[in-house]
């Protein structure tokens, strides 16, 4: 499977079909929508219950879909990704995020090397340090228990525990928070670090090769503030080991920072970056919300892994909604996504899922390095509601462009709050039902002239309908239920780029412009024959930059 060439889908018949199916392709949502489309179209994937039925198929366009993804291979595909082949090709590498959170009883075997064994070591070794940080055994150099954990990395190493922090906040040990610094820009450093204790601040630098720019670059800034605000006479190297440890592999640069390498915790080179939150990279949410929650996240991943990998298609969510995915941007002429969770603890789930999916998919050429010839990714991007309803929603109701969305919400609100008369997450919830139903019926305009409504405001009042939604429940936002959540969008993921045929899980894109920022940095500094080097616009940019920071 990994040897050969991708499938070119549009060389398959199903792909045919889905052209002929879209040409003027339309969609009454307010006809189609009976109670029996919606139980058909309404799936179940561990606890979330999942409601497909507003969105602009029929049948033959579901029949052709499930064909597409036979005939570009995409079973063959999945089970060489769980088996651990490496389909990331342009690395070598397998891909075997679903081992992060495979029980300790199961076995998977790559290359003589039992991965499920390698990842509860250190699954343990985190929990044990993590226990020692809440319970405060672990102490800093003068002997006060750790207040604040700062968590230090960029991309994955930052989106995904910082989202997941925020979620599941009603889970967190009293006492003990997290933050957390990515942007190389100081000011995110210097917001981070203001009115912390030096004594009760434990810092994570987590880097797989302990060489990221940013990371390295902040993990410095963190050090020298420590060291200039612990109490003098404090033993720097005592302090940096007793405050600052590592996710990395990279031992020796990790012994070279100060930091005692058995508080080095690893991973392996088949996680990649964003889909990293399941391992040691989620260190600072092990030690906020504890071993027993981190382990039902994981079993919330592993749930959905199962769905994933046994669910017949037809009933299967990560497939039909990458599918459907793929039919509004290859056929409907969708560029974008959007994912409106109702519940304000996902605030920063959107951009976490912006890293996930178009880091992913954001490619120009096949696994085999040829170039595509039909859109690859899509921009996916999100507010929480009903923030959203007062800022985008114009566009998504009324505006020319077609949008698809996902709407999350939950039965029970985490805080339950109300204002004497009414319950306030019942009031959040009647929005959310309320803006599917509008995206999916609209508004007529004889409906709009039965209001009342001066003839000439019709048109402005009318809403045209047959906007796609999918609705995505649960019981409750619980750390399984955000595990199951994660590994949906992770499948969804895996089911576009299979389709496409490209390498979801390599991100050279990322690299040009990191490699361009170290060559410019003595032009910056000052350095006029490498300025002189550079084109006109970057010199210009440079040469106002030099004339203006010391103003």
């Amino acid at each position: 499977m990994t040897a050969g060439g991708p499938v070119d889908p549009t060389t398959t018949a199903a792909w045919a079909e889905l052209a002929r199916l879209s040409d003027g392709y339309t969609l009454d949502l307010r006809s189609a929508l009976t109670a029996e489309r919606v139980e058909q179209q309404t799936l179940a994937a561990g606890d979330l219950h999942v409601d497909l039925s507003k969105n602009l198929f029929d049948g033959d366009v579901e029949t052709a879909l499930l064909a597409l993804a036979e005939q570009v291979g995409l079973d063959d595909r999945r089970r060489a990704m769980f088996a651990g082949e490496p389909i990331n090709v342009t690395e070598d590498r397998a891909v075997l995020h679903t081992a992060l959170r495979l029980p300790a009883d199961a076995s998977l075997t790559v290359d003589g090397q039992d991965v499920v064994a390698d990842v509860h070591e250190v699954l343990d070794r985190a929990y044990a340090f993590a226990e020692r940080v809440r319970s405060g055994a672990w102490t800093g150099v003068t002997g006060k228990r750790i207040a604040t954990v700062v968590n230090i990395g960029i991309g994955g190493s930052d989106l995904g525990p910082v989202m997941a922090y925020e979620a599941l906040e009603p889970y967190r040990q009293d006492g003990l928070t997290c933050r957390f610094i990515s942007n190389i820009d100081p000011t995110d450093a210097a917001q981070k670090l203001s009115g912390l204790d030096p004594e009760t601040t434990l810092f994570i630098v987590s880097s797989k090769t302990f060489g990221t720019l940013e990371t390295l670059t902040n993990a410095r800034l963190c050090k020298a503030w420590l060291l200039e605000h612990l109490p003098s006479g404090s033993d720097p190297g005592a302090a940096v080991a007793r405050h600052f440890v590592a996710v990395s592999t990279a031992l020796d640069k990790v012994a070279d920072f100060g930091i005692d390498t058995d508080n080095a915790f690893g991973f392996w080179d088949w996680v990649g970056g964003r889909y990293s939150v399941d391992s040691a990279i989620g260190l600072s949410l092990v030690i906020a919300i504890g071993p027993d929650r981190f382990a039902e996240l994981l079993a919330g991943f592993h749930t959905m892994d199962e769905h994933f990998r046994t669910a017949p298609a037809a009933a299967n969510v990560p497939l039909r909604m990458g599918l459907l995915n793929v039919w509004y941007a290859n056929f409907l002429g969708a560029h974008t996504h959007a994912v409106l969770p109702y519940a304000q603890l996902l605030h920063r789930f959107p951009a976490y899922l912006q890293q996930l999916t178009m880091e992913s998919n954001g490619k120009g050429v096949r696994w085999d390095g040829t170039a595509v010839a039909y859109d690859t990714g899509e921009v996916f991007w999100g507010e929480p509601g009903t923030n959203g309803q007062h800022a985008f929603y114009q566009l998504i109701h009324q505006g020319t462009r077609l949008v698809p969305a996902d709407f999350i919400a939950f039965a029970r609100p985490a805080y339950a709050l109300s204002d004497g008369d009414t319950d306030v997450h019942e009031l959040f919830l009647a929005n959310f039902f309320a803006q599917t139903k509008a995206l999916a019926f609209g508004k007529t305009a004889d409906e709009v002239r039965a209001e009342g409504v001066a003839e000439e405001l019709v048109t402005a009042r009318t809403f045209p309908g047959n906007r796609p939604t999918t609705s995505i429940m649960a019981p409750a936002l619980t750390p399984s239920v955000l595990g199951q959540l994660v590994a949906l969008y992770e499948h969804i993921t895996f089911v576009e780029g299979a389709v496409w045929g490209i390498d979801s899980f390599d991100q050279w894109g990322v690299e040009l412009g990191k490699q361009l920022a170290q060559q410019l940095g003595p032009a910056v500094s000052g350095d006029a024959g490498v300025l002189a080097e550079q084109d006109a616009s970057t010199q210009s940019l440079i040469t106002y930059y030099q004339e203006n920071r010391d103003r």
